[in-house]
């Protein structure tokens, strides 16, 4: 008796359902499958409850438009365009060469040379500043000095290492 009534109901509204989801999805074959799967949902909802739709047709085009949404949500989850090898090999690397990254690492044990011949109060001052990101008054509180001592500190540590970059410069 059921099975009857499931059946009637699919014959009456299955080609406008399926219609209605073509139109939607612009896909017939998605259409086809989501067709089939809001009558399977119609089915399983009637089966142990005993529940009773007061308007079937209405629940079965709430039902199909619910999947015709989750479906279009997931498509565009996945959704990743081709990218073309063409595409790809016109896109610049913005990784160092090896001559770059060769002269990078020399350029720093320079830089590391020259902040090394600074004396060590001055030193510790640039590392601080520069290089661990410390504000002057957290170094003067580290170290135990006065804000002005800080600033006289950095400013002859910028010198000198500045002259000593432009003296390696100019060689």
């Amino acid at each position: 008796m059921v099975n009857d009534a499931l059946k009637g109901l699919f014959l009456a509204h299955r080609r406008e359902l399926q219609a209605y989801l073509t139109r939607k999805l612009r896909d017939a074959d998605t259409a086809a499958d989501l067709t089939q799967e809001t009558f399977l949902r119609y089915a399983e909802l009637g089966s142990p409850t005993g529940t009773t739709i007061a308007n079937e047709r209405s629940y079965l085009y709430r039902t199909a438009h619910n999947l015709a949404v989750d479906h279009v949500r997931q498509r565009q989850r996945r959704k990743t365009d081709a990218t073309s090898a063409d595409d790809l090999a016109g896109i610049a690397d913005d990784r160092p060469t090896l001559e770059e990254e060769a002269d990078g690492r020399q350029r720093l044990e320079r830089l590391h040379e020259i902040v090394n011949e600074l004396p060590e109060l001055t030193r510790s001052i640039f590392t601080l500043n520069r290089m661990d990101g410390l504000t002057y008054a957290q170094v003067a509180t580290r170290l135990g000095i006065s804000d002005s001592s800080v600033q006289k500190h950095l400013s002859r540590a910028l010198s000198h290492i500045t002259a000593r970059l432009q003296k390696q410069t100019l060689k």
